[in-house]
């Protein structure tokens, strides 16, 4: 069983909701990403979704553009990105760890070639942003023979027959995009999330995790009464943002420590 799918039947198992946490893989700098990435999945996070840097993130607003361009600054790569993932897999063998990019790298390694070696790194999903559904049945073929879930995004524009073919071919869990725009964004309506979801959920057993305009805990809460998971990116990026320039890595990691903490409460509460 995929890591994704055994630690949401765990979540159901126990009447929870999932926590989805998102970092740029590089930011703020490469060797202090995987303990970024311990420091979160301590503090309550149940899934990592890590960026690919990528020089034209055109889905992500200027937060996370940033991060990429802090983290392509210093030279980091796919290959790299991947030995970020076989380094933390060295002390946690659980946590579900989700690549979330664009086609580009990809397709310069290869698509079969990409997943076997993520594979073997430890990645357990993909979430190309650039990918559409028609598409994407070519695109993800290599990744069900590696074992690794692709993950399709859907929005509130969404057509019931293109939610059709996004529910066919996504595994693992659906992203929905709570809000049209980029990452980051403000103007997250919680209703609106519920109104939306509610039928997909009827549609599919695949888990639904919300992301988009999620910023603390009382919005974790919000989103999480109506979806199996809450995806929370930009407000964390800030944070890592925050701490540029900063030598001492354990202070960003406390300060993410205690905000996944608060978002994990968050989370509980909805």
């Amino acid at each position: 069983m995929n890591r994704i799918d055994a630690r949401f039947a765990e979540l159901r198992s126990r009447g929870r909701k999932g926590l989805v946490t998102f970092v740029t893989a590089g930011d703020p700098a490469p060797e202090r990403t995987v303990g970024l990435m311990h420091a979160m999945t301590g503090a309550g996070a149940d899934v990592l979704e890590l960026g690919v840097p990528f020089s034209d993130p055109l889905a992500d607003g200027p937060v996370i553009q940033r991060a990429s361009e802090r983290a392509l600054g210093h030279g980091v790569t796919l290959d790299d990105v991947l030995g970020m993932v076989r380094e933390f897999r060295a002390r946690d063998t659980d946590t579900p760890v989700v690549l979330m990019g664009y086609a580009n790298p990809v397709e310069r390694m290869g698509p079969a070639a990409f997943a076997e070696r993520a594979a073997a790194a430890g990645v357990d999903g993909v979430l190309t942003v650039d990918m559409p559904p028609e598409e994407a049945a070519d695109w993800t073929r290599p990744f069900a023979g590696a074992g690794l879930a692709p993950i399709l995004l859907a929005a509130p524009t969404t057509s019931a027959q293109r939610l059709g073919a996004i529910l066919g071919l996504t595994r693992g869990f659906l992203y929905y995009v709570s809000m049209a725009g980029v990452t980051g964004g403000s103007g997250l309506d919680a209703a609106d999330v519920a109104a939306h979801v509610a039928p997909i959920r009827d549609r599919s057993e695949v888990p639904v995790a919300v992301g988009f305009g999620v910023r603390d805990a009382d919005s974790a809460a919000a989103v999480a009464a109506a979806a199996d998971a809450v995806v929370v990116g930009s407000a964390l990026i800030r944070t890592v943002e925050e701490h540029v320039g900063n030598a001492d890595p354990r202070a960003l990691e406390e300060a993410l420590r205690r905000q996944v903490a608060d978002l994990r409460a968050g989370v509980d509460r909805g």
